[in-house]
């Protein structure tokens, strides 16, 4: 069963699945799931609804679930049912608290502790992940590749404390950390920083986005991903490039994303995956 929040991650996950001939079902989150997948989902609940959800799931009897998309920011349509927050007020309060890693974890366990399997999208679709090497027609330099590394280890060291996934780095300067707002204002803040003055400077040399999953983060939940959107938002904060973490980093639209990475002269590798 796959479980659609927002995003194009959910309809690319039902493709994969179609292509490789497994049957599912959908439950669409409402005011999330976009409104291609909603209209071939099997069933839509209220996010806050999780009594609901579970009572679905019992029904259905999935041998697995599969959640996929954001469900950072809820629309108006998705708090509009305020009679489920409170009948599930006791769930809430216990997933509320904390950052991102304690949230996801605390919906992962409430599903487990109701007898579902829960998979990850690198576990049943691995075609929408990155491949390890080079992916377009550029390669990093070697001022590049000394900002990957620094890149490396900056969220290497930063795992432990539920920061974001990504980094703009040049060469030993740091730029910005990825928090809260996500990889996309992450890279506005870093044009402000790196293309001054106004953001229309020229940037320094060898500056690339990394992202990485966080060391012991539960990748079922919360894998990193970039697009074609990531490529343009590095491009116009001065990236040469942008590196993942191969096998561990969802390509949204793969074949757009490398051409825009292309198309814009940036190089997009994938790396190593961390053991």
């Amino acid at each position: 069963m796959l479980v659609a929040g927002a995003g194009r991650l959910p309809d690319l996950v039902a493709d994969s699945l179609q292509r490789a001939g497994r049957s599912f079902k959908v439950l669409a989150l409402r005011g999330f799931t976009d409104r291609r997948l909603r209209a071939r989902a099997d069933a839509t609940v209220d996010l806050l609804d999780i009594g609901g959800t579970l009572a679905i799931l019992k029904s259905w009897g999935p041998a697995v679930v599969v959640p996929a998309g954001g469900v950072a920011r809820p629309s108006p349509a998705a708090l509009l049912n305020a009679g489920a927050a409170l009948r599930n007020r006791e769930a809430l309060r216990a997933i509320a608290g904390g950052g991102d890693d304690r949230l996801l974890r605390a919906a992962l366990a409430l599903l487990e502790e109701n007898g579902h399997r829960v998979l990850g999208v690198h576990e049943v679709a691995p075609d929408l992940l990155s491949p390890l090497g080079i992916l377009g027609r550029h390669a990093p330099d070697a001022e590049a590749q000394g900002s990957v590394g620094t890149g490396q280890a900056l969220l290497a060291g930063l795992s432990p404390f539920d920061v974001g996934q990504a980094a703009v780095v040049a060469g030993d300067r740091v730029l910005a950390i990825e928090g809260p707002e996500g990889t996309d204002r992450m890279l506005a803040r870093a044009r402000g920083l790196n293309r001054r003055p106004f953001g229309y400077g020229r940037p320094a040399l060898g500056t690339v986005l990394v992202k990485l999953a966080k060391g012991g983060q539960d990748l079922r939940i919360d894998l990193p991903a970039v697009g074609p959107r990531t490529v343009c938002n590095a491009a116009a904060a001065g990236c040469a490039g942008i590196a993942v973490e191969a096998g561990r980093t969802l390509l949204i639209d793969r074949a757009e994303t490398v051409a825009e990475a292309d198309r814009r002269g940036l190089f997009l590798v994938g790396l190593e995956a961390r053991a």
